[in-house]
């Protein structure tokens, strides 16, 4: 687990908000608040993916850097709190997750659920929703939202045989040229809606892009592949290109509302 000097619940990677795209990554690092300790957990615990989203920290500043765009990374462990789940999400704080029981989870009180909720996933996502603003108001248009996530070469025994998986609700606007693009290389393995749905009611996409009508895609890479930085640079490299020229489609910058297959979106 790393350890800073000044802990935050998130932290800014500057870029050039008027060119209308916003990097995400809501499980960049495995860093607790000090009071929080080690939740209970040997170190090892924070190496692995639960605490975090392997390689994916360094995969957003590269494209932050190449794209001069403005990042937001998470910056607490998703053991404490999992800032891409809705508040009512029953893993929101997980007690269990792949094996491993985090005995500072269980048992949780109303007190310290709603104090998590207070002091580190309000304040990302609050952080979230002003840098989606701002770039909406300097750029003049819909921002673009990318939001860059990592999993697991297996799960419980079964491997995954996607290199990428791009995960989506109902706006196909960003996914679909993103696909074409990765698809054309007969060296990747490309997911749709894999290894996850991303129709996920209450999460970061849904919260920030869908509620907003805001065109976006969640990028699943897998862990293997980017946990060195030799590895993470090379996918930058890969993705930096096709989504510097989705972003400068006009007909993405629009606001429009597709909706969730979640259920009806408030305000949508």
């Amino acid at each position: 687990m790393t350890r800073t000097a000044v802990f935050s619940p998130f932290h800014v990677v500057e870029g050039d908000r008027g060119r209308g795209i916003v990097i995400l990554a809501d499980h960049a690092r495995n860093v607790l608040p000090g009071e929080y300790g080690d939740l209970g957990l040997p170190a090892r615990e924070f190496d692995r993916h639960i605490a975090y989203d392997i390689g994916v920290e360094a995969v957003s500043r590269s494209l932050a850097r190449q794209l001069d765009a403005p990042a937001l990374l998470c910056g607490y462990s998703r053991l404490l709190i999992d800032p891409n789940r809705g508040e009512d999400d029953p893993t929101l704080i997980r007690q269990l997750y792949d094996g491993t029981v985090v005995p500072a989870n269980y048992p949780m009180s109303r007190e310290e659920r709603n104090q998590r909720l207070d002091l580190f996933y309000r304040p990302y996502h609050d952080a979230v929703g002003a840098m989606i603003s701002s770039v909406a108001a300097e750029s003049g248009r819909a921002p673009l939202i990318v939001s860059v996530h990592s999993f697991t070469p297996a799960m419980q025994g079964v491997a995954r045989p996607w290199h990428v998986g791009l995960l989506w609700d109902k706006d196909d606007r960003v996914v679909t040229p993103l696909m074409q693009a990765l698809s054309a290389d007969p060296a990747l393995v490309v997911g749709d809606n894999e290894p996850y749905d991303g129709a996920l009611r209450g999460d970061t996409m849904y919260k920030h892009a869908i509620a907003n009508g805001y065109p976006h895609v969640l990028i699943e890479i897998r862990q293997d592949l980017i946990a060195s930085e030799a590895g993470a640079e090379e996918w930058a490299d890969r993705l930096a290109p096709i989504l510097d020229g989705i972003n400068a489609r006009p007909d993405i910058h629009e606001v429009k509302f597709f909706g969730s297959r979640t259920g009806p979106v408030p305000g949508g």
